[in-house]
């Protein structure tokens, strides 16, 4: 066909409609690799060549009144307002790369190697292969040596999937003088030196995770961090975020595990005690200043709006909103801001819906003065995100950055396709030296806007509070907790009979991944396997937010009604309204007509997005 539908607006698909016209005019008015002039002027024109030109002018006069049509025909204020709507929310339709549902060849063998090392670590399926190693040590005496020697080397590689052959082990690990591996956890051996690409030392964390936590106690904070996620989104993370490096992925995660466990305590305390608990300890009079402290300082930055998440961006991506100029340096115990930052990562782990999988942070720089600029609790952002929450972060808008934060800037040394958006970064100033912590990857998620039309690129105008000067007439509001909102919590046997049965889908999930791994690609056992592991996720999925109620403390998103029963998300009750209120019947038959002729919306998928 000459011309398809595709949502744009009238001047847009004009030029769309010509547009594989004008690339077919050279084809129909000369043969190709012909030069324009190689005709003699006294030659004339051959029938063949007139033919094509009014064959032409026909397609033209055709392509002009279909685009007129378009153009002139009326569209009703509720079909434009269904069909944008439906395009923003197709943003996120489509499933970006390395995520689970859209994976290479390749990137499928890394990912069921990070398993096959993640159950190394987690001694998932030991018993069985202790036992079958058992069988074979205890056949008769009388059994060949050769085949004796066969069983001892299965049993080997069954046993240990790092380990190598002492003498190359000697050869590729670090020295004993290099290496920070405590002597009993030597039996996983890696190809890594320690301080190799390691900036916050996750080698040394791995090892010293290896011999102090038993395998269980690994696999239960996986688990744990599952949540409402796929397992294999999950680790995916690490594997994108250690560029498909297997090794690195798998010290990646197991460092997260241990942070996450035994020094944040995140699903244990902040998670689990949450607001509540923080306002309770503020209030309390048992003389515990320190504690008294913390609750303060927790519920200051919350009650102030310091950092919040509200609303999303065009790629679906949840918003969190940081209001720098009513942070003070020096006002928040250390530990209260690590907590709080921690507590609010997680929160939005909570609003991610997939294929979401990334959230956008916009830092409010209005009236930011040197009073406001603390780099401690910014170096613990930036490690939350480059260490132990990896491939969450998806843009960062620093908007209306003064001269003291920004410093001197350059000129782009290309004309930039959104030209009122400053791409290249500050040469100097406090960016330069915040510049200098981040990893390249993510300090090219960082973009500066100065007005809400720059800021109009990620968010839609009606999204960006007026505050910002964009239309949506929303402010935050902190809504204090409820007595007995976390009921739930106390009742200790539903709780136990609910996380009974999910532990049961984390083993069929586990042997459903095992037979995944042994199955050959591309056999039916394979498809089988995948289509179990999938169905398992999905019961994972759904089953998380029955038990949710007895293990997080409830949050400021699930007393606004943001984050509601069964993990359904309500951003915008006002718009939910105008669709269910509509614009009556002869109105609506035009539009679900529009909306079925429209095909889907293409995603084009950055390389921010991969890495």
């Amino acid at each position: 066909m000459l011309l398809r539908f595709t949502g744009q607006s009238a001047p847009s698909l004009r030029l769309s409609a010509l547009r594989p016209v004008l690339i077919a005019v050279p084809s129909l008015t000369r043969p190709r690799g012909t030069p324009r002039c190689s005709r003699p002027v006294h030659q004339p024109r051959r029938p063949a060549l007139v033919a094509s030109a009014s064959g032409f002018l026909l397609i033209l006069a055709a392509a002009l009144a279909v685009s007129a049509y378009y153009h002139l025909r009326p569209v009703s204020r509720s079909s434009t307002k269904v069909l944008s709507d439906l395009a923003e929310d197709e943003m996120t339709a489509e499933i970006a790369p390395g995520r689970p549902g859209n994976l290479t060849p390749e990137q499928e063998e890394k990912l069921k190697q990070l398993w096959k090392y993640i159950f190394q670590v987690c001694a998932v399926g030991q018993e069985q292969q202790n036992n079958a190693a058992a069988a074979a040590d205890s056949a008769p005496e009388a059994n060949d040596k050769a085949q004796d020697e066969d069983a001892k080397k299965s049993k080997k590689s069954r046993m240990s999937l790092f380990s190598r052959s002492k003498d190359k082990a000697k050869k590729d690990s670090p020295s004993e003088s290099e290496s920070t591996a405590p002597a009993n956890a030597q039996t996983i051996v890696l190809n890594l030196k320690d301080g190799d690409a390691d900036k916050y030392g996750q080698t040394k964390h791995f090892y010293d995770t290896l011999a102090s936590q038993s395998p269980e106690s690994i696999r239960d904070t996986i688990w744990s961090m599952v949540k409402h996620d796929h397992p294999d989104a999950l680790v995916l993370r690490f594997l994108r975020a250690r560029k498909w490096d297997v090794e690195r992925a798998l010290i990646m995660l197991v460092s997260t595990m241990n942070w996450r466990a035994r020094e944040m305590k995140v699903d244990e305390d902040i998670m689990r005690n949450g607001e509540e608990a923080a306002l309770a300890a503020e209030k309390s009079t048992d003389g515990n200043a320190t504690a008294q402290k913390l609750g303060h300082d927790f519920m200051a930055q919350i009650r102030k709006g310091i950092s919040y998440v509200h609303g999303h961006d065009k790629q679906g991506r949840p918003l969190c909103f940081v209001n720098v100029r009513l942070h003070k340096q020096g006002e928040q115990a250390e530990e209260a801001l690590e907590r709080y930052t921690v507590y609010l990562i997680e929160t939005c782990r909570m609003l991610l819906q997939p294929p979401v999988d990334t959230a956008t942070i916009v830092f409010d720089m209005t009236n930011f003065s040197m009073a406001n600029m603390d780099y401690t609790p910014v170096k613990f952002m930036i490690k939350c995100f480059e260490a132990n929450y990896p491939e969450c972060l998806g843009t960062v808008l620093v908007h209306k950055a003064p001269w003291i934060f920004q410093g001197k800037s350059t000129s782009p040394p290309h004309p930039s396709p959104i030209p009122f958006i400053l791409l290249t970064h500050p040469v100097t100033g406090i960016w330069k030296v915040i510049r200098g912590w981040l990893d390249p990857v993510v300090a090219n998620k960082v973009h500066f806007t100065n007005s809400a039309k720059e800021m109009e690129a990620f968010i839609p105008l009606k999204h960006i509070p007026k505050d910002l000067d964009g239309e949506e007439d929303w402010t935050y509001s902190y809504v204090e907790p409820v007595e007995n909102e976390n009921a739930c919590m106390r009742d200790t046997e539903t709780r136990d009979r609910l996380l009974a049965a999910r532990a049961e889908l984390y083993k069929e999930y586990e042997e459903a991944t095992l037979e995944w791994i042994r199955s050959a690609e591309g056999s039916e056992e394979a498809k089988k396997a995948k289509a179990r592991r999938n169905e398992i996720a999905d019961k994972l999925r759904v089953g998380y937010w029955e038990v949710d109620p007895y293990v997080r403390a409830r949050s400021y998103y699930d007393r606004i009604g943001v984050l509601q029963p069964g993990g359904k998300l309500n951003w915008y009750p006002g718009e939910e309204k105008e669709k269910k209120v509509g614009e009556g019947e002869d109105e609506k038959k035009p539009v679900v007509e529009a909306v079925a002729a429209t095909p889907a919306v293409a995603v084009a998928t950055s390389a921010d997005d991969v890495d």
